[in-house]
């Protein structure tokens, strides 16, 4: 958690005590506008203009109101192209925004996957079956790191394969945000969201974030003799100079805030701040160096242990520690995924009572990601000797 966290919450707090509904319109985060403060620093760690963010909602509702502007599908042009191992709430999220327009989910969503004995996708089958499908596929819509095996994918050449078929690409950006560079208005990305739980560190149900390409704007459409795009509305999707007037005259903020639906909850934009104003203060190549250092001195040592515990055992065949993470640097973040030959919940137990807290997402994977803001390799290092205490219990029992 963020130093500022507790701070910046109870400031809030305090506020609410002493203000009342004054809040809406004082303060250092006046309620009213409060997720503005948040588009800048957010809008700089994607990559985007800042008119093409926005900070609201939830990831996965703001993934249905892009998909219902993005998603008109045709008797032509119908199909979704997904990960078969897309995180399950983009699995719903598809399924239902198909069966919304009347298709049924088992022809109008492509699944691409993994070749027999991979748990990583090949770049080339994704742009193979863009190629292949892409005259039937109305949206390309896949993560920025895949969030089972910590794969990065290429969002850039994916972009430019969706769009030589004329298909739209979006992304989930949940394990990209806060952890790879991202470039999304230079790659021509037509729409993302995310959420800020996570590298963000703005805490469990943070608020989520979107971004919309300033070429699908309202004035840049009608600009150039095209209509602007259908989407849901809601009140705080209209300028803050208007909004309070109660016309009931539609007056759309331009650009991405026109998707906002109703006020965004100050006390999940504070914890945000928090973790922006870190960001903020470093410079992401910085970060991006140590990053590469960090997961690349626990993968070394990962591997080192796995080898020292195979022929301890006399099992120099036998993967004590798997990684199917990329070993590419260029293809991964700050995670990496690891497989065990000991009982995966036995493991993060036993990590657990040695003070590391690791992430497992079944049916196999534990996920280790040293954060280059928070993380030093003195607690790697660590990490690795709590690890071989954790595994060695078994290796001595077997013997």
């Amino acid at each position: 958690m963020p130093n500022k966290t507790t701070e910046y919450v109870n400031r809030e707090l305090t506020k609410w005590t002493e203000m009342g509904v004054h809040g809406h319109l004082e303060g250092q985060l006046p309620w009213a506008k409060c997720e503005d403060y948040a588009v800048k620093s957010s809008a700089k760690l994607v990559g985007a203009q800042p008119e093409e963010v926005a900070i609201m909602s939830g990831l996965t509702v703001d993934l249905h109101l892009l998909f219902c502007s993005f998603y008109r599908p045709t008797r032509e042009r119908f199909r979704i192209l997904l990960e078969d191992k897309a995180f399950p709430s983009d699995h719903y999220l598809v399924d239902s925004q198909v069966r919304l327009h009347g298709y049924d989910p088992e022809t109008a969503v492509i699944y691409v996957k993994p070749r027999d004995g991979n748990a990583c996708l090949e770049m080339e089958d994704i742009l193979a079956c863009i190629a292949q499908y892409g005259d039937e596929i109305a949206v390309v819509f896949l993560p920025g790191v895949q969030y089972y095996t910590g794969q990065l994918y290429d969002m850039k050449k994916i972009v430019a394969a969706g769009h030589a078929k004329n298909c739209i690409v979006g992304f989930d950006l949940a394990h990209a945000i806060g952890n790879v560079r991202l470039n999304l208005h230079d790659w021509d990305v037509d729409f993302a969201a995310w959420c800020t739980y996570k590298y963000l560190n703005s805490g469990a149900g943070g608020i989520g974030g979107l971004f919309f390409h300033k070429r699908w704007h309202d004035d840049e459409l009608l600009e150039s003799g095209d209509e602007p795009l259908v989407r849901l509305e809601g009140w705080w999707g209209h300028r803050f100079e208007t909004r309070f007037k109660m016309t009931n005259k539609r007056d759309l903020i331009p650009g991405a805030g026109g998707f906002k639906l109703s006020n965004a909850p100050p006390l999940l934009v504070a914890p945000l701040m928090a973790s922006l104003e870190i960001y903020d203060s470093i410079s992401f190549d910085d970060f991006l160096r140590k990053q590469f250092l960090l997961t690349g001195y626990l993968e070394m040592l990962l591997l080192d242990l796995n080898q020292t515990l195979s022929s301890r055992a006399n099992e120099s065949t036998t993967t004590v520690i798997g990684i199917f993470t990329p070993s590419d640097p260029r293809q991964r973040g700050s995670q990496l995924s690891l497989t065990f030959s000991a009982p995966l919940e036995t493991v993060r137990s036993r990590l657990d009572s040695r003070g590391f807290v690791c992430d497992v997402r079944e049916p196999h994977v534990l996920r280790a990601a040293p954060s280059p803001l928070y993380n030093s390799f003195v607690e790697v290092l660590r990490f690795i000797q709590a690890l071989k205490e954790s595994l060695e219990l078994d290796h001595t029992k077997a013997a």
